[in-house]
């Protein structure tokens, strides 16, 4: 099925006065502009525009593929919002523009995000355009339109941490640096479709910098050489496992650069041209020697490099010494992304051992799933649809390829128990219940939609949103609460399961809450992260108490 992204603005000089609007219309896959459409509309208010916008751009998708996904992405916040369902439509002129909208395509097939002006410019150039052509007396022109070509592209900014800017400013580094092999820029671009995760270009970045004491090793030989947790830049590690040239900004300026080969726990295997799932499950075996041959891929490197215990060799370590003896002087881009790989409390001893790591899987569907309904550990506890029975067996085919999950542990509710029990039977493993993977308590919200809360519940919602600390109506569970049950059941099963590969099968929520934990991130940041329905995250806790996020929202085996 086709998807689309259809970007839509419109405006008003004078509000009312002379409007117009201006719709883009984009394939998701490749990004290419496949629609552009404005029209003067005389005079007319701002948001009669927006909408006005918004219908031409669904209706343009609808001509090229009627059966097509679209997403909706416009900075008019009144229109998201009102198209979501979320708010109320009051004005006489907008609610018949808004109920035709909605019948271009089926509400299944579209959904709706706010973005900031900034990134409309294409559509509200567009709608320029066309407001001043109808000030000139003449009809807006595709051919004559310079809408596309007039959009500034700066380079990424963002706040610290941002991953589109990080990765831009890395790969800008990367692609100047000396000595650049050509497969460190592989990770970014084989890593989850979550997003370029700073702990990915990490990886890749700090592949040909300098430490301290000047020594800088090939990308590929310190992809193999992890220091005891095998730090893999396929799956965006941000933890302890850092690259082995990092082990020289710990200071261990007189080490032996033989020495710091792979630990490898054994040999794990992934084909070549292994996706970034596949590379990141191919996880630790028994004790051994592990080789990454000469040429090896990322995926391949990246498995001889996992484990902790045991000794392993790259061929391409002959030479690394006399390279040790060129200072190079890293670009200060590259250092601040390297910089992010390092561990808050201060570089650990080389060998922490092999970590516990937390395969999380959300439920596959239930009936309340696809209507985006509140469904937590207070509601009906609804079983699995067909679909989501379907999904839990490509789950399940999935894992057992990779052959790394060696237990099964699972919240008590019916969805998360089901899911976790065909999984759990193509694995030959039994299923432990946890009851502090259940889902969040949503309480009187049980069952509804956003829209419904909205309209009944206003003032809870939207101290919800606000704040951490908020319950929702009738004495649900905070997302404070739901945060510090899960930061002990975390504590709980990575004492009990050290160095093991466990499937956690739970929900929305504690995944989200797993994945924040692990970052440090602000508890806002929940509403920030898409999981859907039977995707796979996983996180990894090492010894001296870090984490490492190496997998979020993967979908692939579901496709």
């Amino acid at each position: 099925m086709r998807e689309f992204i259809v970007e839509a603005d419109g405006g008003s000089r004078g509000n009312p006065g002379p409007a117009g609007y201006g719709a883009v219309v984009g394939d998701a896959a490749t990004g290419e502009t496949l629609v552009e459409a404005a029209e003067y509309l005389g005079v007319a208010t701002n948001n009669v525009a927006e909408y006005r916008g918004l219908l031409a751009g669904l209706r343009a998708a609808r001509e090229l593929d009627p059966e097509a996904r679209v997403h909706v992405r416009m900075d008019s916040k009144l229109v998201i919002e009102q198209m979501t369902g979320r708010w109320k439509i009051k004005h006489p002129a907008m609610k018949p523009l808004a109920a035709e909208a909605a019948r271009v395509f089926p509400p299944e097939r579209v959904t709706y995000e706010w973005i900031p002006r900034a990134q409309n410019k294409h559509a509200d150039r567009l709608a320029n355009e066309a407001m001043d052509a109808g000030k000139r007396g003449e009809a807006w022109s595709a051919a004559t339109s310079r809408a596309a070509l007039d959009i500034p592209h700066p380079e990424p900014s963002g706040p610290p941490g941002d991953a589109t800017a990080g990765a831009a400013r890395a790969r800008a580094a990367l692609a100047s640096a000396p000595g650049t092999s050509t497969t460190d820029a592989r990770p970014a671009e084989e890593a989850p479709t979550s997003g370029e995760a700073a702990g990915t270009e990490t990886a890749s970045a700090g592949a040909t910098a300098s430490g301290p004491d000047g020594v800088r090793a090939d990308a590929e030989v310190r992809a193999t050489r992890a220091i005891g947790t095998g730090a893999a830049p396929v799956s965006g590690e941000i933890g302890t496992g850092a690259a082995a040239e990092d082990a020289h900004a710990s200071g261990a300026a007189g080490a032996d650069a033989d020495a710091r080969t792979a630990r490898a726990t054994g040999t794990a295997t992934a084909p070549e041209g292994a996706t970034a799932a596949e590379a990141t499950y191919a996880a630790p075996g028994a004790s051994g020697t592990a080789t990454a041959p000469e040429g090896a891929t990322v995926a391949e490197a990246t498995d001889a490099a996992s484990g902790a215990t045991g000794t392993g060799t790259a061929s391409e370590v002959v030479g690394v010494k006399a390279k040790a003896k060129a200072k190079v002087k890293a670009d200060a881009d590259l250092r601040a992304a390297r910089a992010v790989a390092t561990p808050s409390a201060g570089w650990a001893p080389a060998d922490l051992g092999p970590p516990a790591t937390f395969v999380l899987l959300r439920h596959g569907e239930t009936p309340l799933t696809p209507q985006k309904r509140f469904s937590g550990s207070g509601g009906s506890d609804p079983s699995l649809s067909g679909v989501g029975r379907e999904q839990a067996e490509k789950v399940a085919e999935f894992l057992a390829r990779r052959g790394t999950v060696q237990a099964v542990v699972a919240s008590p509710l019916a969805r998360t128990r089901e899911t976790a029990g065909i999984v759990a039977a193509r694995l030959g493993l039994d299923v432990a219940v946890e009851d502090g993977l259940r889902e969040t308590d949503f309480g009187a919200w049980e069952g509804l939609t956003f829209g419904e809360v909205r309209e009944r519940h206003p003032d809870d919602l939207n101290a919800w949103l606000s704040s951490p600390d908020a319950e929702p109506t009738g004495g649900g569970e905070s997302f404070a609460a739901t945060a510090a049950r899960v930061a002990a059941t975390r504590d709980r099963l990575t004492a009990e399961y050290r160095g093991r590969t466990v499937l956690l099968v739970t929900h929305v929520t504690p995944i989200k809450t797993f994945v924040r934990l692990a970052l440090g991130a602000p508890p806002e940041s929940l509403f920030r992260m898409e999981l859907s329905a039977a995707s796979l995250s996983a996180v990894a806790y090492y010894a001296d108490g870090n984490a490492s996020v190496r997998l979020f929202n993967d979908t692939s085996h579901l496709r």
